[in-house]
């Protein structure tokens, strides 16, 4: 198998791998996405990209799990928990080594109800904290896909401009 076909078929695996891992907890989708990206310039023969794309790439990358965090500190906070409920949440996305892939979603609930608790607040408060974990959940869940969707547009773009002009059929 020509090794530029090879890099297309390792590449488009990584990437639909990666971007069902942005919407399902327990997948590293963007860097499955980002590792989709560097299999194709690296094993392409053709491609002759710049570090710097990949590094943007990664920074990219990267910048999804940033906002995993930072939004379940938002999704706490502007529910009205505090600080203890926001340390439990992010302390509770540890419990994905525990649970799977459901502890992304589950452990920072607990987390955040637990921090309330543990901080002398209310059962009412605790609960709306957690809620306020769900929320961020899915707010970084639109991000992700957000900065996915960047992503992949500027590596098709990358590909596409990277053809020869006599090989296109229009």
């Amino acid at each position: 198998m020509e090794s530029a076909a090879l890099a297309t078929i390792i590449s488009f695996i990584l990437l639909v791998t990666g971007i069902a891992g942005m919407i399902l907890p327990g997948l590293p989708g963007a860097l499955l996405v980002w590792l989709g990206i560097v299999a194709y310039g690296f094993l392409n023969p053709n491609v002759h990209w710049s570090m710097t794309f990949f590094l943007m790439e990664g920074l990219l990358a990267l910048l999804t799990y940033v906002v995993d965090y930072l939004a379940t500190i938002w999704g706490v906070s502007k529910f009205k928990g505090t600080k203890a409920g926001a340390i439990g949440a992010v302390l509770g996305m540890t419990f994905v080594f525990i649970m799977g892939p459901p502890g992304l979603i589950i452990g920072p609930f607990i987390g955040a109800v637990t921090g309330e608790l543990v901080a002398g607040g209310e059962m009412r408060q605790a609960l709306t904290s957690g809620f306020g974990t769900f929320v961020g959940f899915l707010v970084a869940t639109f991000v992700r896909l957000l900065l996915c969707g960047i992503m992949i547009s500027w590596f098709v773009a990358k590909v596409i401009a990277s053809i020869p002009h006599h090989s296109m059929p229009f």
